[in-house]
Parts: C-alpha cells; sequence; structure tokens
C-alpha cells in the first residue's frame, strides 16, 4: 500500500511556531491499515487455452484462463514499518556541500522549517526589502541615482519572482566582491541543473542573500546599501531596558582581587554573562517579521531571576567545560575571537561580555569577525559595528531615558572605542564568511582563514547560522558528539577551541547528553527547534597547537 502524505499548508508568516505544533511527528501515518495481501499462484501453468484448431480471439483466450487461487496472510500484529534514522554519518571522502555527513535539508521537504523558510520567509523577507528601497527612492531627488536605484528594484523583484517559481541557480555575476570565484566554483562542481527547493536549504538561502547583494553590488550608487539597516536601528532602538540594565551594571570597570573569594566572583559573572551573550541571540530579525515591543523586551530579558530560570533550557550545557577552559593558564589572557551573528541588541551583550574577558584578564585582545556585506538580515556588518558604538557615545536614541542611563551607556561606548584604538578589540571581515559553503570547507576554501583562527586560544561561534554551518546542517542524531558533528574544525591538525553559543531556531541539533530529551520534546512540544525556547553551549577542544599543513 502506498500512502500519500497530505499537502503542507503554508504557515501564517507571523507564527510559524504554531504551524509546526499542528504536524505530526509519531509513526502513526506509516502504520498498516488493511492485512498484507500475498499472492500465491498454486498452478502458475493451470489453463483452458483452446487448442490451435479452435478459435483463437484474443477475447475468448482470456475468457478461458483459470483463476489464480490467492493466499492472503493477515500481518496485522507486526510492528508497523519505520524507517531508522541515520546512526552513521557518510564517509569523509564522500562528503561535499551536496551529500553533506548526514541527510541535508531541503525546501521541497514539506514538513520542515526548510519548507516554510523558502516557502514563506524568504518571499516575505524580500517583499519587506523592496519596501525599505521604495522608502529609500521617495526620499531621493537626483534623476541619476533614482533610475539607478529603481534599477536595483526591478532586480529584486526579478529575484523574488525566481524564489516564487523555483528556478534554477545561475552563477553570480562578477561584480567585483572577492567571493564570486568561491561562489561559482561551487555552483559548477555541486549544483548544476539545481533549483531553490531541492538544493540543500542552507546553500539556498545563502545564495538567495548573495544574489540579493548582487542587486546592489552591480549598480552605480548603491554598491554597498543595506536594506535591512533600518530594520536592525529600529529594533535596537526598542531595546531600552534591556539595554540599561547592563550599562548601569557595567559602567564602572571591573575590580578584581586575587582572592579565593574574588576567583569564585569571577567564576560566576563568566557564567552569567556567558548567558547574557547566549540568549542576546533570541533577537533575530529574520524570524521577527513582526513583532510587538513587549515580545522585544521579552526576548531580551537579562534580570539574573530570568537567566536562573532559562538555564534549564540549555540542553546541551558545557558551560562548566568553557569556565575551566577559558581559566585554563594555557588559555588565559590569550587571544580570543567571536565569529558574530546579529546587530543591534546581540552585537551588544557580545560586547558587555568581550569587555568582562578584557578587564577580567581573560583575554588580552578579542577579535570580531563579521559580514563583507547585509547578510541574512541582522547579520553584522561593518556598518552594524561602527553604528552601535557611535550611537552609544554620540546618539539620542532612547528619548525615554535618564540622564544617568544615558551617561552609563556613553562611558561604556568611550572605553569600547578605546579598546579599538589601542588594539585590544579588532574588527574583521573575510569573504568566505558569505559564500555558500559551511566551515567544513573552510580549511580547503579558505586557508588563510584557518590559519589565522588556529592562532586563537578560543573562538566562539555566535548564532543559528554559524551552528548551521559549522555541523554542516544535516539530520544528524541529536545525541551526536559536537566535535563529530563539526568535522575538520575540530579534528584537523591545528583546528582551534571551539564553541558554539546557539538558540536552537532550525532542525539541526547535536550535542545533546540524552535522546530522550529530543524525543520528549517532539511529543510535547512540537515546534521546539524554531522557537528560540532552546539552547546549547558546545564546546570542541580542537587540535591547538599543532602545526596547520595544506595539501
Amino acid at each position: 500500500m502506498v500512502l500519500i502524505a497530505p499537502a503542507a499548508q503554508h504557515p501564517p508568516t507571523e507564527d510559524l511556531a504554531s504551524y509546526f505544533s499542528d504536524l505530526k511527528t509519531d509513526d502513526s501515518q506509516f502504520k498498516e491499515s488493511v492485512p498484507l495481501s500475498l499472492d500465491v499462484d498454486e498452478s502458475p501453468f493451470a489453463s483452458t487455452a483452446p487448442s490451435s484448431s479452435q478459435s483463437t480471439h484474443p477475447d475468448e483466450e482470456f475468457d478461458n484462463v483459470a483463476p489464480i487461487n490467492k493466499v492472503t496472510l493477515s500481518l496485522g500484529n507486526i510492528p508497523s514499518r519505520k524507517v531508522p534514522p541515520s546512526t552513521c554519518p557518510r564517509t569523509p571522502s564522500r562528503v561535499d556541500p551536496n551529500n553533506p555527513p548526514w541527510p541535508a535539508y531541503r525546501g521541497y521537504h514539506e514538513f520542515s522549517f526548510a519548507h516554510a523558510t523558502m516557502g514563506v520567509r524568504l518571499p516575505t523577507i524580500l517583499g519587506t526589502a523592496i519596501e525599505d528601497v521604495i522608502k529609500t527612492l521617495n526620499s531621493e531627488w537626483e534623476i541619476e541615482r533614482i533610475e539607478d536605484l529603481v534599477q536595483c528594484v526591478h532586480r529584486m523583484e526579478e529575484l523574488k519572482e525566481n524564489l516564487s517559481r523555483n528556478h534554477k541557480l545561475r552563477p553570480i555575476i562578477d561584480d567585483g566582491e572577492g567571493d564570486v570565484a568561491l561562489w561559482n566554483k561551487e555552483i559548477a562542481k555541486f549544483f548544476q541543473g539545481k533549483d531553490f527547493m531541492n538544493a540543500p536549504w542552507l546553500f539556498a538561502e545563502a545564495y538567495k542573500y548573495r544574489r540579493l547583494h548582487e542587486c546592489f553590488s552591480v549598480s552605480r550608487y548603491w554598491k554597498d546599501y543595506d536594506v535591512f539597516l533600518r530594520q536592525k536601528c529600529d529594533t535596537f532602538s526598542r531595546s531600552s531596558e534591556a539595554v540599561f540594565e547592563l550599562s548601569t551594571r557595567f559602567v564602572e570597570p571591573f575590580i578584581h582581587t586575587d582572592t579565593e573569594a574574588g576567583k569564585e566572583t569571577e567564576r560566576l559573572m563568566f557564567l552569567e554573562l556567558a548567558q547574557v551573550c547566549l540568549w542576546g541571540n533570541s533577537t533575530d530579525l529574520s524570524l521577527l517579521i513582526n513583532v510587538s515591543e513587549e515580545q522585544i523586551r521579552s526576548l531580551q530579558s537579562t534580570g539574573g531571576d530570568h537567566l536562573a530560570a532559562t538555564e534549564k533550557n540549555i540542553l546541551g550545557n558545557n558551560l562548566p567545560e568553557l569556565w575551566a577552559t577559558i581559566s585554563d593558564p594555557e588559555v588565559k589572557g590569550g587571544r580570543i575571537d567571536f565569529v558574530l551573528d546579529n546587530a543591534g541588541f546581540e552585537l551588544y551583550c557580545d560586547c558587555v561580555f568581550a569587555d568582562y574577558l578584557i578587564q577580567s584578564g581573560l583575554a588580552s585582545h578579542i577579535h570580531f569577525h563579521g559580514k563583507r556585506f547585509a547578510w541574512f538580515v541582522s547579520d553584522v556588518t561593518r556598518k552594524d559595528w561602527n553604528w552601535l558604538l557611535n550611537t552609544m557615545v554620540y546618539g539620542h536614541l532612547f528619548p525615554g531615558a535618564s540622564e544617568l542611563e544615558v551617561e552609563t551607556l556613553r562611558r561604556m561606548g568611550l572605553r569600547w572605542k578605546q579598546y579599538e584604538k589601542e588594539g585590544k578589540w579588532v574588527y574583521e571581515q573575510h569573504s568566505f564568511w558569505c559564500t555558500g559553503y559551511t566551515f567544513w570547507e573552510l580549511h580547503n576554501e579558505a586557508p588563510d582563514l584557518f590559519l589565522h583562527l588556529s592562532r586563537s586560544k578560543l573562538v566562539f561561534f555566535k548564532g543559528d547560522l554559524n551552528h548551521r554551518k559549522l555541523t554542516y546542517d544535516c539530520a544528524a542524531p541529536s545525541t551526536t558528539p559536537f566535535e563529530e558533528a563539526i568535522g575538520p574544525m575540530a579534528n584537523q591538525a591545528g583546528a582551534p577551541r571551539v564553541c558554539s553559543m546557539r538558540t536552537i531556531k532550525s532542525d539541526v541539533v547535536v550535542g545533546l547528553p540524552d535522546q530522550s530529551i529530543a524525543e520528549r520534546l517532539d511529543q510535547e512540544e512540537p515546534g521546539w527547534k524554531i522557537t528560540g525556547k532552546y539552547a546549547v553551549v558546545l564546546l570542541s577542544k580542537g587540535r591547538p597547537g599543532e602545526t596547520v599543513r595544506f595539501a
């Protein structure tokens, strides 16, 4: 018997979680509804076919065939048919961007977040981006700039149509960016003839954002235009409560005391600020298509009671191991890197955490890695970095704030800008971060970047997208060890220590201590993988200090 699953209905844009809560995740839909019939021909050659002297009209011949005797076996008590989950990855020689270590998530998988993203979220995001450009267009007065921007809008509309009609993935136009060769090599080798829905979701989604950048990068006047800048600035401006909660606590420099009580205070502060850094990732504009100010405040709550309550939601929790690592004399006082995720409030939380690492002596200097252009709606660019620090010092973003609150923010901003001048904080952007490759390919496709990261004592990868790229965004079992899931980023000679801090907002989940955790949540909270309610803090020891070699 062949069972055909009912066609999936697209979720309402504003409530994707409820869409997934309605989906059945058990195997009841695969159970046999009728007995299995086995046809046994007890006399396969029995026939009353006429002799050659008799009439051989086709209809008469079939009428004279003896009926076949059938035996029906009722197998209603044996287990229902199930497809066992993949328990072993592909061998390393077979892994490539179209064939991840475990099965890839693809847009045509109707009962997945990939399907909702490609079918609903991305067209909605493109529509919002077009509205943003039209606002800019309406404020322009120079005819050459207007005509140039109109062409950008036309290219965006074409991209939206390509996505809606599921066109095949074409090469990236040479727009002068350093990633063009990487993109077109990957498309030529692995995705010829693929479209938005049957290419792996991670690649197709990244390709869409690269095409969106292309809409502007080939223009004359708008090469660096960020269609999401207004959204990022507006969301941060509505985050005043959480912003001042942190600025009023950390405006004064941290005083370190080399006593047992002082060391314990240092440890506890580290663990709490690590959680602030983690949960700051809840504000992801690619998911918050329609969100109220009250919802933003709820997502960004940084009070002690809130942190204690949410720690139980860290399903894979390596925070104790993280403290042991960063306080180890071999690591303490060295360089630490942050591969950034979202701009605005999350970046602000990252900087609060980084400020503490510098002041406490846990780090001597910190490198922040952002994107070269607008990426996945809210990812950090250099413009976002400069905007945050300058707004803290010179801006008037929070008209309802008291003079004292504004002063605390200004003084923190001045301290952070001083770190930049002294070289203690360094902002960087490498073209590899905006390619379709996962971080399994970083050693091969960006050897200079791998070598650079290998010199760090610890690399924090922030957020959902970076976690997806670390783990190849595939259907690995939830108990897959983190070091196995990130492959070369853990086992390549010279691989740095890696910590992934991620609130869970997509299908891939690894590093859980027990399979029953995911099974229970699947039953009790369908859609738990996309809400951002749960998180992981996962640590890989890597192979630091070993000589990095390239073939």
